[in-house]
């Protein structure tokens, strides 16, 4: 009933939160009548923050129109390459009419970014994402919200995403040769196990791993995060918060872990800074800080954009990575789409370089969790592995904000080209090429 009770409450908001939204308009417009009062500036701004704090927070776009290359400006188009029940394999293609600029683009490396499923939506990568394409070309993983999902699409599992990032591992290997995977946090195990049975299977893996603040040993370091899923049981998180999706949904009658239990976690974890925040942006509308106050409006409209996830990935997540830890012990069995049970092998990727990154200061995956993979990917050169320790980063600062683009991006980067090949010369996973060779085709002007 939690899930209904939300809603119910979420619904009887919104009209307060429509009045609070023009209130605080009609305070701050100098044509106003309000608006010339002593303390309108004070009266809009407490309106403005009670607007935010019940409003209710839609996915975001991400909202990249164009980047900077050398000295000029790229223009994206964002298109859907595969479309699955619970994700979209989105595409970030890069436009050019200067034919030396888009030569040079089709000859840079093809990186698969993998956003995590752990709460909230892959735009909480758009920082990420930004970066990369001044370099590469990009693809990421949008998951779905779980509540958009109907029944009759089926269940989704651990090993269901496993399966999805081999997919779109595959796909982009028929289209380009081969490319880069780079993942962050969560996905860390599962495309660590992707390219695992991939390796056993003697299919070509990729030509790199990034594996950025991810729990692959989450017995290290262990942070809040980790003790919570450590320290309850498997049939505790089974029955006190997976609910079902209420009947205004597409997903109506999903088990799921909502994102609002999620969301009220991560508040938990530091809610003095929340607190601060939401007073500083307070002080900023009432000073006439445009800039700092939206800066936090692009903060909180992502922080607070959640997503459901389906309830069996979730408790397979909890069991597999951090309780039974199957990853690092090697008993890690993963449903095939034919329905076979194959063995996660770390130790049988060769040619595929890695590289992993850790915060100093991460309070989800703490220090040695994302190091882990060297130990486990025995059969891999060791000059063809790299660990990278940011100093006074936490977990979002590894993949967003400066030290993402001044301190990590470069490296990444050079990783990346150290270890890429002459997409000729890239040997190609899979015989079936039709649809991407029909794909190539559409983009005479586009990397």
């Amino acid at each position: 009933m939690l899930y209904q009770i939300y809603e119910a409450q979420r619904t009887l908001m919104e009209p307060f939160a429509d009045f609070a939204q023009a209130a605080a308009k009609l305070y701050s417009n100098p044509l106003s009548p309000f608006g010339t009062n002593p303390v309108s500036q004070r009266v809009s701004a407490g309106y403005e923050l009670m607007y935010r704090l019940w409003k209710d927070y839609e996915k975001p776009e991400f909202g990249i129109k164009t980047v900077k290359i050398g000295d000029s400006d790229v223009v994206i188009h964002e298109s859907v390459a595969l479309d699955k029940p619970f994700c979209e394999l989105r595409r970030f293609k890069r436009f050019t009419d200067d034919p030396v600029r888009l030569e040079a683009m089709k000859k840079q490396p093809v990186v698969l970014i993998v956003a995590p499923l752990s709460g909230h939506y892959a735009t909480l990568l758009r920082d990420t994402v930004r970066a990369m394409l001044q370099d590469h070309k990009v693809y990421i993983t949008d998951w779905k919200n779980a509540r958009t999902v109907p029944l009759e699409q089926g269940i989704f599992h651990l090993d269901d995403y496993v399966n999805y990032v081999q997919e779109f591992i595959r796909h982009l290997q028929d289209r380009y040769g081969n490319c880069h995977v780079v993942s962050v946090c969560q996905p860390t195990v599962p495309v660590l196990a992707a390219v695992s049975l991939m390796a056993s299977r003697g299919e070509t893996t990729p030509l790199s791993m990034t594996m950025m603040g991810g729990p692959i040993d989450a017995r290290k370091s262990p942070t809040a995060v980790n003790n919570l899923a450590m320290n309850k049981s498997y049939q505790w998180f089974e029955n006190n918060v997976i609910y079902r999706v209420p009947q205004s949904f597409p997903g109506a009658g999903r088990q799921v872990y909502p994102g609002f239990l999620q969301y009220t976690g991560f508040v938990a974890m530091n809610p003095d800074r929340h607190l601060s925040s939401h007073y500083d942006y307070f002080e900023h509308l009432i000073a006439g800080d445009d800039a700092s106050a939206e800066a936090h409006r692009k903060f909180y409209d992502e922080y607070n954009a959640v997503l459901d996830m389906d309830a069996a990935y979730y408790l397979d997540t909890i069991r597999t990575v951090f309780q039974e830890f199957r990853l690092v012990h090697g008993t890690w069995d993963v449903r095939a789409p034919s329905g076979d049970l194959e063995r996660v092998r770390p130790q049988d990727i060769r040619s595929t370089a890695h590289l992993t990154i850790e915060g100093e200061l991460d309070d989800i995956s703490g220090s040695g969790q994302t190091a882990a993979a060297h130990d486990l990917c025995t059969s891999v050169p060791k000059d063809r592995q790299k660990h990278i320790e940011v100093k006074g980063a936490g977990h979002y600062g590894i993949f967003s904000g400066r030290r993402w683009r001044d301190v990590i991006y470069p490296q990444v980067r050079d990783f990346i080209r150290r270890f890429d090949q002459p997409l000729a010369a890239a040997k190609p996973a899979r015989a079936r090429r039709s649809a991407a060779a029909s794909e190539a085709e559409a983009d005479s002007n586009a990397a």
